[in-house]
């Protein structure tokens, strides 16, 4: 499928630890390429971060705030991605259905991770290798703004196509996990 060339919303779920490679891929991408229009949660520093223990509250105001003008989210996946709960909720809001239509999903390896990388359970619950009869999508770094727009297309259009494959009944992190590689948790 080649890229249509629509400028899709995008949410940017991600670390706070690979902020350098997150600016980058928005930079690059969004900025200089325009691929997509880019929503983030603590994307600069004016912007307000949900400091709430109550995980309804949050992830309703990630909806509200971030995913609402968003149509496909993705997941930045870094060293410890998979064990942060607030990963873990933005793809929960994310994969939301009901009163809302879910966003496409997709994971997208940063670079320093040499094209891989842990996958957070809820994405993983989603997704299989073969990419058949999942709703999510893993890929390694794009290296053309084209092939990213049409990774962003397939997702946009999985949620009318793939949205009865969504997984999304798991409880939800209430706490982050030990990183699997460095075995930390931040």
């Amino acid at each position: 499928m080649a890229w249509s060339g629509i400028k899709r919303r995008v949410f940017i779920s991600h670390f706070r630890g690979d902020r350098t490679e997150v600016d980058n891929f928005i930079n690059h991408f969004a900025n200089n390429l325009g691929i997509f229009t880019p929503y983030v949660l603590g994307a600069n520093d004016n912007d307000e971060f949900i400091d709430s223990t109550n995980t309804d509250y949050v992830m309703g105001r990630i909806r509200e705030k971030y995913l609402k003008d968003s149509t496909v989210t993705i997941v930045l996946l870094g060293s410890c991605t998979h064990s942060r709960r607030y990963v873990d909720w933005e793809i929960k809001s994310s994969l939301r259905q009901g009163n809302y239509t879910p966003n496409g999903l997709i994971s997208i390896v940063l670079p320093s991770q040499n094209n891989s990388a842990h996958l957070p359970p809820r994405f993983e619950a989603n997704w299989n290798q073969e990419h058949s009869n999942c709703y999510g999508r893993y890929w390694s770094y794009p290296t053309t703004g084209n092939q990213l727009g049409e990774w962003i297309d397939d997702a946009y259009y999985a949620r009318s196509t793939r949205n009865k494959l969504i997984v999304n009944s798991q409880s939800i992190m209430k706490y982050n996990t030990s990183c699997k590689i460095h075995n930390q948790t931040h």
